[in-house]
């Protein structure tokens, strides 16, 4: 099984990652991919682009050295509430939003609030994936979570990077995917690239996949046509085909 997108890629635009957008458009093109999306860290987090970053993303090119560009951002979930740190206006104009908790935005609550805060983030009509929810960090309740997903036409993303980085997640990302099985939700395998080199790396998330048997169909993001068609199932995506 191939993933053609990478749904899930940082630029330099955020001093944590080390890497150019064409940088990472030269590389998606010569490992073959489709599509890339840019989705940069919301301005919440401490060396985020400043919100006009996501405001002009229409400045930049349907298409770099062969490969299609998705307009988007990785927003960061601030609260129990779900609230984002970036506002609809700006969500409206993106095609891919990725809701993420992380430490420097959102310190570790309990369960109970987890739970809630992602709840809230997919009823948010212009949030299209939560990110790398499988951090034991912060725990929630996967049935509660992905049966919102399901009922929202959302999708869950499973995460190259968390098998890498976030230590005692793949035990949750096994549940995640389950469930997701389980209810007929949509996943997408990204990379969360923060330098080019990374794009496209699924390795250790499709070894895990691929022991579960998890069923291609319900993988968005193995053809840019598939993805599309999966994100214009809830919201207009323009500029791409």
């Amino acid at each position: 099984m191939k993933i053609l997108v990478d749904t899930h890629t940082h630029t330099n635009a955020s001093t944590h990652a080390y890497s150019t957008l064409e940088e990472n458009a030269k590389y998606a093109n010569k490992i073959g991919l489709e599509a890339i999306a840019m989705t940069n860290h919301g301005p919440a987090m401490p060396d985020s682009p400043h919100i006009t970053h996501f405001e002009n993303v229409s400045v930049i090119p349907r298409e770099l050295h062969g490969v299609k560009i998705l307009y988007g951002a990785e927003a960061n979930i601030l609260d129990k509430d779900g609230a984002l740190d970036i506002p609809p206006t700006v969500l409206s104009r993106l095609d891919v939003v990725i809701a993420s908790m992380h430490f420097e935005t959102c310190p570790p609550m309990n369960r109970k609030a987890h739970t809630h805060a992602y709840i809230n983030a997919l009823e948010n009509p212009y949030v299209d994936i939560i990110g790398h929810s499988g951090s034991p960090d912060y725990d929630y309740n996967i049935d509660k979570v992905i049966s919102v997903a399901k009922r929202e036409g959302k999708m869950i993303e499973i995460n190259n990077n968390s098998h890498l980085v976030r230590k005692g997640s793949i035990e949750n990302c096994r549940a995640i995917a389950q469930k997701c099985i389980d209810l007929g939700v949509y996943v997408v395998v990204s990379s969360d690239a923060h330098i080019s080199a990374e794009i496209g790396n699924f390795n250790e998330a499709m070894t895990m996949l691929d022991e579960m048997k998890f069923p291609e169909s319900l993988i968005a993001n193995t053809t840019l046509k598939k993805f599309l068609s999966v994100l214009r199932q809830r919201k207009l995506v323009g500029g791409l085909k």
